[in-house]
């Protein structure tokens, strides 16, 4: 992320340049602005950036559109982004997994994870949730450990896509207790709860909001929260720290990124009208009902924030032996 070149080799249409060249930093945004999402419609990250987007819009009159493109770790997000125009109507919502996972689980991407994109903010955190299917006999990770040494292999996990922190929780968990649970992964959210109610799958690493209305129906247990406290959404269930299993603290979180070439000037505005719509009120009581906490920070912050995070997910690779299939 310190590194700004353009990906060596990358060649921009001449189209894309001289629009490039016709939107001064000055008059940002004086059109809509495209934020390439790498989830599904429908998703809670999805949902997110839609509160923020309806602040943008009260504040320049302009609108963040909001552009899914699921699938491959957030590879087809990010290649979108990083070929596109450096002029501040193409973003990225970037994430654990394609910035500071994928390098170390593909041994080749489309996209460089250092040089194809420019930090503009980190823009949001969660944890996770562990929630198994209403038919389990477990109401705490030990005794779903214990029953899920019973059944072998026959125990499947949902994440909402491959190679990112809801397949991993499964990995280190897998690892830590001896288990041997299948991993089954989901082009996003949606589809990984809707197995999971279904009982096609008996567990999945989640968002508490996409879980939260089946809990309160009967149709799941949540067994455990990754984050180092507990939710304030739902202060009963212990986290895994609690349980005994330290290793399973995974923060998801995801920041706003440009393709590279955008002119220093132009992030510096990405980054006021950004920060300024993660700060408003009405967008941190929103995300909050969904368990979801504003991270507004500095380009050079969030350049430090992900240095340290593709550091942390290389080692918990490392011991895992995964390796993505390409």
């Amino acid at each position: 992320m310190k590194r700004r070149s353009v990906l060596a080799g990358l060649s921009i249409p001449l189209g894309l340049c001289t629009g490039a060249a016709r939107s001064q930093p000055s008059t940002w945004p004086d059109r809509p602005v495209r934020i390439v999402v790498p989830f599904a419609p429908g998703n809670t990250l999805d949902t997110a950036v839609r509160v923020v987007a309806e602040e943008f819009r009260k504040n320049t009159g302009q609108q963040l559109l909001v552009d899914a493109k699921p699938g491959g770790s957030g590879i087809v997000a990010a290649q979108a982004v990083a070929q596109a125009a450096p002029d501040g109507y193409t973003l990225l919502l970037s994430n654990t997994s394609m910035l500071t996972i994928n390098p170390h689980t593909f041994s080749k991407l489309p996209y460089d994870p250092e040089k194809s994109f420019k930090p503009v903010t980190n823009f949001l955190g969660s944890a996770m949730v562990m929630a198994v299917h209403a038919s389990v006999p477990a109401n705490n990770v030990r005794e779903f450990v214990d029953w899920a040494k019973t059944q072998g292999n026959k125990v499947s996990y949902a994440s909402f896509t491959a190679g990112n922190s809801s397949h991993f929780a499964g990995v280190i968990l897998n690892q830590k207790a001896g288990l041997t649970m299948v991993h089954v992964p989901f082009n996003g959210t949606p589809p990984a709860v809707q197995n999971l109610v279904g009982g096609q799958v008996q567990a999945a690493f989640l968002p508490l909001l996409a879980v939260k209305p089946h809990l309160e129906a009967g149709r799941v247990k949540v067994l455990a929260v990754t984050s180092p406290q507990r939710s304030l959404l739902m202060p009963a269930v212990a986290t895994f720290r609690e349980q005994g299993f330290p290793d399973m603290e995974i923060y998801i979180w995801a920041a706003i990124s440009a393709p590279a070439g955008t002119p220093d000037a132009l992030i510096a505005l990405m980054n006021r009208e950004l920060v300024k719509a993660l700060r408003a009120q009405d967008v941190k009581d929103k995300w909050r009902a969904m368990d979801f906490e504003t991270l507004p920070s500095t380009p050079d912050e969030l350049a430090r924030f992900v240095a340290a995070d593709y550091k942390r997910w290389g080692e918990a690779v490392r011991i895992s032996g995964f390796k993505a299939s390409e």
